[in-house]
């Protein structure tokens, strides 16, 4: 194949014999020697099927952090070879730049850096890897078909964790689960909780929890003292319906459910609880199972990876017969998903009393702060600016009817904005666990 160098010199030199007496001679010479030239190029030119490719670096990342993959090029001939490359990556993936040049002399390698900066979570593969083999004056070059090219290419995916923005209020978080987890245990019994030890009495302690029997063999007044029960099952269930596609701030309703089940699921593990993950739309695309203990952590957060909003109603009664078919220990189910008035009506509320009767269930929505905004008025309002208004003030009304709704049918509810979502629901959950509600 021939380069633009070649069709340069064309452009260059074909016109320049016009001037000559005998112009279509000169321009035929002209022409044969760039043609010449080319082909020697093309003889000179190293072989590509002695090059052998090898790619080492990282395969997962957080969204919003930098990956590098490095690919290695070995020149297994005996000739030396003037590679030009281009690896290939979806657009998502945000690589930087895919070409490069060098040269490979015989029995070398060379390695090639490519940063990564993923626009989305979920697998980001490389597509494919170009070779091509210059000659020593540029006029053209050798190259494989497509088909070879993506036959020699290593497979490599990355995966990119979803954004976990929660992160920065987690040691906050973590430090009342340990307060939760023996450092403060409760004076008194209560429902939710386990015996933990006996201990002497002390001023202030209430009387109830004096155990008389073990005083008497002790010869001293003790008391029993209580904790959270663990082991408890917590279901971290993600709406991925259309309504989970839409964008609340910079980002999809999606992104901020899966931070908060994300924290939640940390949490949760970390007092030996069990998580589990259900994500579902009309049907189920992802269930992980028993991943209470923080070594099985990287399998929710695997499986969130890949969760995308799908174009279809959620099928609530679909998350009903996967609850209510499981065991009978009462658990904590958590369905993030919106608070619109439409797809709660006709989609968790027929099936929301049968699951509170089994479970304690929290419902929690990502609040929209642009519509709130827009229901405030400006100093001086237009038709335009009450009309919207109007229209802002008869959405949250709506969505206040629907947290009133779910309150009565025995479900706690959950509506923050994005930057506090996560946090706001930890809360709960730990409040939860204070006070041996689970």
């Amino acid at each position: 194949m021939i380069t633009r160098r070649f069709a340069v010199l064309l452009l260059i030199g074909l016109p320049l014999p016009a001037l000559l007496p005998a112009p279509w001679v000169a321009a035929g010479a002209v022409l044969g020697v760039a043609v010449l030239i080319a082909l020697l190029d093309l003889l000179l030119a190293g072989p590509l099927d002695r090059l052998e490719l090898r790619r080492d670096g990282d395969r997962t990342v957080w969204l919003g952090n930098t990956a590098t993959t490095t690919l290695t090029v070995t020149n297994t001939s005996d000739r030396h070879v003037r590679l030009s490359l281009r690896d290939s990556w979806v657009p998502s993936a945000g690589a930087g730049s895919p070409h490069h040049s060098f040269p490979l002399e015989p029995g070398t390698s060379h390695e090639v850096t490519t940063t990564l900066v993923p626009t989305r979570q979920g697998d980001r593969p490389a597509v494919r890897v170009t070779l091509r083999s210059m000659g020593p004056f540029g006029f053209a070059y050798r190259q494989r078909r497509r088909s070879w090219n993506e036959k020699v290419t290593p497979a490599w995916t990355l995966r990119v964790l979803p954004r976990f923005p929660s992160r920065r209020i987690l040691p906050e978080k973590l430090a009342r689960i340990r307060v939760l987890d023996g450092t403060a245990v409760t004076r008194g019994r209560g429902h939710g909780t386990e015996f933990d030890v006996l201990r002497e009495y002390v001023i202030g302690d209430d009387v109830r929890s004096i155990d008389w029997r073990a005083s008497a063999r002790h010869h001293d007044v003790v008391v029993r003292t209580w904790r959270p029960e663990r082991d408890r099952r917590v279901y971290c269930v993600l709406d991925t319906g259309r309504t989970s596609a839409v964008r609340v701030g910079d980002a999809p309703r999606l992104d901020a459910s899966i931070d908060a089940a994300l924290l939640l699921s940390v949490l949760a593990a970390r007092a030996d609880d069990k998580v589990d993950l259900i994500a579902l739309d009309g049907s189920v695309r992802a269930r992980v199972d028993g991943g209470g203990h923080r070594v099985q952590l990287p399998r929710l957060i695997d499986a969130m990876a890949s969760l995308e909003p799908a174009l279809v109603e959620t099928d609530f009664t679909l998350l009903a017969r996967e609850l209510l078919r499981r065991d009978r220990k009462r658990s904590l189910v958590v369905i993030f998903t919106a608070l619109d008035t439409a797809p709660m009506i006709e989609g968790l509320l027929p099936v929301l009393p049968r699951l509170a009767a089994r479970h304690k269930v929290i419902v929690a929505g990502v609040r929209d702060p642009a519509v709130a905004r827009m229901a405030a008025l400006p100093a001086k309002p237009s038709a335009a600016d009450v009309h919207t208004a109007a229209a802002a003030e008869r959405v949250l009304f709506e969505r206040d009817r629907v947290r009133d709704v779910l309150d009565r049918s025995g479900a706690t509810v959950v509506d923050a904005d994005a930057d506090t979502f996560a946090g706001k629901v930890a809360d709960v959950y730990l409040l939860l666990k204070a006070t041996g509600r689970l």
